[in-house]
């Protein structure tokens, strides 16, 4: 019964292992899904519709206003009787209907420099939405570079994990021959127990990272998500051999923070215009209809006769009226309401101004970084490399004395220990190397999810 159910648990692990084989996801995969699911770039989305409602607002300032208006009263109480003329308790009503029409022929052009506000701010939210997807991009591509760390790093505990059981195993054959101390068979007994933390430390790490990195896609269903190593540590781009000077110069080209500050700053401009405006005269011209209807009856004086209230329609046409003209405002003292508005304005327009020259210099420094950090990853994998192949000799070397009782255990697992450590270390800067170079080349106009292919 156990080997039935050790059967078919093996086969349950097997086919998880080809789901999830099935679903491994490259870098670019991975920064097209996040670029379409993930939840701040669809709120920076909805921000871009917003300034596209406030554009329609700003046209709407060159339209005319039209405005319907109606309604109808009761009059309860004391009203003169139209045959007697005395004053007595009764009920009247009145209908009322009007239309009012009112456009602007002059404001200081506030209605033109609000609309090219407008679509500054259009510009503005799609370069912040660029702006956004990116940081999204960078903020993938690190989290899936992690994760591949993380599985490398898995694979060399585990790798130390098997040649810790097996010398285990060898030592007890040394051990029963009297080649080596029980003593030291001990030490490499708790060597392996440590070395099984190693791994459940390793494999917790890289759930975790998993997990990071598909709360970054929005992925509801992560249980089974997997990436796969198509990167290439190679620059096949040669953006190492590209001067500072010349990247940075790309760079403010291209580079959307600096078309951001850029574009605000041009905001803050018709901002100080907008408010310059009402320093100006308004013009405004105007339309008006009225009418009326009442429901009392009439008295004919003539005839001293009285009758019913003349049709709705009849009275509509005898009641009618009209009116139009033209209103100036000329501002004179509004309590410095104006002037406040406009110095406030121009205090943000110095700001735009700094904080333009501001993201240029960060821009200048962040491509000179970058470069420095790049150049000095590439040095720091050649020198781990280098490390992790004298480690590896001189565990070899170790192995070979133990084995003929020359060193002791604790030597070898110190060894070991090194050996292990200098693997770890080439994974880890192998990935940051590659990290650090697409950060070069984000600099430089190539798109993020450009990692190459093996």
């Amino acid at each position: 019964m156990k080997k039935i159910n050790y059967i078919i648990a093996l086969v349950f692990l097997i086919g998880l292992s080809a789901q999830a084989q099935t679903k491994a996801w490259t870098l670019e995969e991975c920064v097209q899904y996040a670029l379409k699911n993930n939840i701040t770039i669809k709120q920076t989305e909805l921000d871009t519709i917003l300034t596209t409602i406030d554009k329609r607002e700003a046209l709407g300032n060159f339209l005319p206003s039209a405005n319907l208006n109606a309604n109808h009263s009761w009059n309860i109480g004391l009203n003169q009787d139209i045959t007697t003329g005395l004053l007595r308790n009764q009920t009247t009503q009145m209908t009322g209907i009007g239309a009012n029409v009112g456009v602007d022929i002059y404001r200081g052009l506030q209605n033109q420099n609000t609309m090219r506000r407008a679509k500054l701010s259009i510009v503005a939210s799609k370069y912040q939405l660029v702006k956004m997807q990116e940081d999204i991009a960078l903020n993938v591509a690190n989290a899936f570079l992690q994760v591949l760390f993380n599985k490398e790093n898995l694979k060399v505990q585990q790798e130390q994990l098997a040649i810790n059981e097996k010398q285990y195993t060898r030592s007890e054959e040394l051990v029963k021959a009297g080649s080596i101390p029980r003593g030291d068979l001990l030490d490499i007994k708790a060597t392996v127990a440590s070395n099984k933390q190693n791994v459940i430390t390793a494999e917790n790490t890289l759930l975790l990272s998993k997990l990071s990195l598909a709360q970054l896609l929005q992925l509801k269903e992560f249980w089974d998500f997997d990436v796969i190593d198509d990167t290439n540590l190679q620059d096949e781009n040669n953006v190492m051999s590209i001067k500072p000077i010349d990247i940075y110069a790309k760079a403010k080209e291209s580079r959307t923070e600096l078309k951001i500050a850029q574009t605000n700053l041009e905001i803050a401009e018709k901002d100080v215009a907008i408010a310059k405006g009402g320093y100006q005269p308004t013009l405004t011209a105007y339309y008006g209809f009225n009418s009326r209807i009442s429901y009392a009856d009439t008295f004919d004086p003539a005839t001293g006769q009285v009758g019913p209230a003349p049709p709705a329609w009849d009275q509509l046409n005898d009641n009618k009226g009209q009116n139009f003209g033209l209103q100036l405002n000329i501002p004179v003292f509004n309590g410095f309401s104006v002037r406040n508005n406009v110095d406030r304005n121009k205090v943000n327009l110095e700001k735009s101004k700094i904080a333009l020259e501001k993201v240029d210099l960060d821009l200048q420094r962040n491509v000179y970084t970058a470069f420095t950090d790049a150049k000095g990853a590439m040095n720091a994998h050649e020198s781990a490399i280098v490390a992790m192949e004298a480690r590896e000799e001189a565990y070899n070397y170790a192995k070979e004395k133990y084995a003929v009782g020359l060193m002791n255990s604790f030597d070898l697992n110190q060894a070991q220990t090194l050996l292990t450590n200098a693997q770890s270390e080439v994974a880890r800067s192998k990935y940051d190397y590659i990290f650090k170079i697409k950060i070069l080349e984000f600099y430089f106009g190539i798109p993020i999810a450009q990692i190459m292919k093996k």
